[in-house]
């Protein structure tokens, strides 16, 4: 059985060697056979001693040979390694940042157009699809009222202080009366005003499960069912906008690949999941990378998910941006480029 070893037991000739694989492996797509690795190499090796090490590799679980050639290709764990131990990250250039720039202005712009257009730029630049989580809300709440429907519904109304009127709504059990709607409403009315939504949310059901409140249960299930739908049936509470999808298949060389972009498709169709696995970077700082299959929410095998988190001008963390492509992605050109795209979208929101 094959155990992925970490950088510090590859001696310094194999980490050589696997550096060159996986540098031609993100330049060409290809595996790369011994032959061409010995003339890339600066010390002069032979190929059967270039084979050795490459076999050694792969029981490492590094490396892997695609069919029956000579060559071998970097596993995910053996990207996953790489960038993580090998990985020289190089700076921006001048003309990609002052297209980032010149892109993210916020003059006569709303928060949703000057996203998007940094997500167009950053997708036309890495030539991957682009993803952003929007921020969640921070105005105000004013008021919420339940209004029936007829039997087993009602419509959740929801007023912020800037005067944007939300409704939904809401499948209720057919025997919930007039005057529980009217009971929920004046007990979330004494909560949520001059609250946030999301700061509602979480005094209202952190009650609930103490069950610190005096709501009956046919009440307290009411109050559970609207602060959920205020929700709007997602994790975060921020809106999910995706860009450049078309590039996924710039990259496409059989079959295979035509599948795994179709499932990744459906994956970005998904965003209850994309928003979750978004949601990550808000408990930690800096650039985040998903390869591959290694992350349960993102389980689409040879792509590469990196994203970054922004922030306001209180150092909280508000949204993420970030791209997906293949596994073989240009990470030395596009963390830093994801990663300084955060940082203007951070200083433009304030």
């Amino acid at each position: 059985m094959t155990r992925s070893k970490n950088i510090a037991e590859l001696s310094e000739r194999s980490r050589e060697i696997f550096r060159q694989i996986v540098d031609a492996y993100v330049a060409t797509g290809e595996p790369v056979g011994s032959r061409t690795l010995s003339r890339r190499l600066a010390k002069s090796l032979s190929p059967a001693t270039v084979r050795n090490v490459m076999a050694d590799l792969e029981d490492a679980g590094l490396l892997f040979a695609p069919h029956t050639s000579a060559g071998r290709m970097p596993t995910e764990a053996g990207m996953r390694l790489f960038v993580n131990g090998l990985l020289e990250l190089g700076s921006l250039a001048a003309a990609e940042r002052d297209r980032i720039d010149a892109q993210c202005q916020t003059t006569g712009k709303s928060l949703e157009s000057l996203l998007e257009e940094a997500l167009a730029t950053l997708s036309g630049l890495s030539r991957c699809a682009g993803l952003v989580l929007a921020p969640k809300s921070q105005v105000a709440l004013k008021h919420i009222e339940f209004v029936p429907l007829g039997p087993g519904r009602a419509l959740v109304v929801l007023v912020t202080d800037d005067g944007l009127v939300e409704n939904r709504v809401l499948e209720l059990s057919r025997e919930v009366p007039a005057s529980i709607l009217v009971e929920a409403t004046n007990y979330l009315n004494a909560r949520v005003v001059g609250h946030t939504l999301e700061e509602a949310k979480r005094q209202i059901l952190e009650e609930l499960e103490s069950q610190r409140t005096q709501l009956d249960e046919l009440t307290s299930k009411v109050v559970a069912a609207g602060v959920a739908t205020w929700a709007g049936g997602n994790k975060g509470g921020g809106q999910l906008i995706v860009r450049g999808q078309s590039h996924l298949l710039d990259d496409v060389t059989a079959i295979e690949d035509l599948e795994r972009i179709r499932a990744l498709f459906e994956a970005l169709e998904t965003k209850e999941e994309m928003l979750g696995l978004l949601e990550l970077t808000h408990g930690a700082e800096g650039v985040q990378i998903f390869i591959g299959a290694e992350n349960e929410l993102f389980k689409v095998s040879g792509c590469t998910m990196i994203v970054a988190p922004y922030h306001n001008s209180r150092e909280q963390i508000v949204g993420a941006i970030g791209v997906i492509g293949p596994t073989r992605i240009n990470y030395a050109r596009i963390i830093p480029m994801v990663d300084y795209t955060a940082k203007v979208i951070g200083r433009l929101i304030g």
